[in-house]
This record gives C-alpha cells, structure tokens and sequence, in this order.
C-alpha cells in the first residue's frame, strides 16, 4: 500500500486529468493508473483505496469545496487560479472537510504538493486559502 502522501500525489494527478477532461471520475479512475506504471518493473500499479476515496470524495462534494475556496480567496476566480493549484486546494478542503486527518497535517501535505507540482509562488498563496478555510472549519465546529 502506498503512503499517504504518494495517495496525494495520485490523487492530485487524477483529479487533475477531471478537471481538463470532465469525463466521469469512474473512466479516469480505471484509466490514469495505467499511466503512471512503475517504468522499470512494467507493473501496473494496484488500486489504492485512500487516492480513490480522495478523488471521489473531492468531485462529489465539488460544489461545497468550490463555494470554500472562493469565499476564502479574495479577489479569485477560480477559472484564473492555476489547475495544479485549484486541485491541490480542493484535495486538502475535501480531506479537511472529512475530518480524519488533523488540518495541519493537511495544510501542510498540500505545501509539499505545490511546492513539488507547482511551485514556491503558489505555496503563500495556497496556505493564505488553507488557513482561513480551517479557522473558519473550526469556528464552526466550535459553534455547533
């Protein structure tokens, strides 16, 4: 089984291949894996049951991740944000949202994220986002 951090990457890659295409997620689930097969063992990589809740968790809850990322990034469309940086934000809220993994960690899992697919002038921009959708998480969990 894969780390959790290489289920991220997956994960960003795959949702990645949606947001271009809006195929449905099932097509791209059964497709993109084949892709990133191991070139030196020629094997396929196994179904990786975190990297598939992620991606299917992320485009069912589209809707309430997108309204998150806009009332938290001032002055952003999202179409203007970069696909690398629009996913990784919609990963991390996703995971944030589920609530299994402490917001911290996946602040900072998401940092790596762009650090290594997008890059540095991404990071401040993606943790400004993060922090602010989890000050407000938490204030609503305290609320209720």
């Amino acid at each position: 089984m894969p780390s959790r951090h290489r289920s991220r990457q997956q994960a960003l890659q795959i949702l990645f291949v949606w947001d271009m295409r809006r195929q449905p997620v099932e097509d791209i689930l059964r497709s993109v894996p084949k892709t990133m097969a191991d070139e030196e063992t020629k094997l396929e990589p196994q179904p990786d049951p975190f990297t598939e809740a992620l991606v299917r968790g992320a485009v069912a809850e589209i809707e309430q991740i997108d309204r998150h990322i806009l009332e938290h990034s001032e002055h952003w469309r999202l179409e203007r944000m970069s696909v690398v940086d629009r996913n990784i934000l919609r990963l991390a809220i996703y995971e944030m949202l589920r609530g299994e993994t402490p917001h911290p960690v996946v602040i900072d899992e998401a940092l790596e994220l762009a650090r290594l697919f997008s890059g540095e002038q991404s990071v401040p921009f993606i943790n400004g986002v993060l922090d602010a959708v989890h000050r407000a998480l938490t204030a609503q969990a305290a609320g209720a």
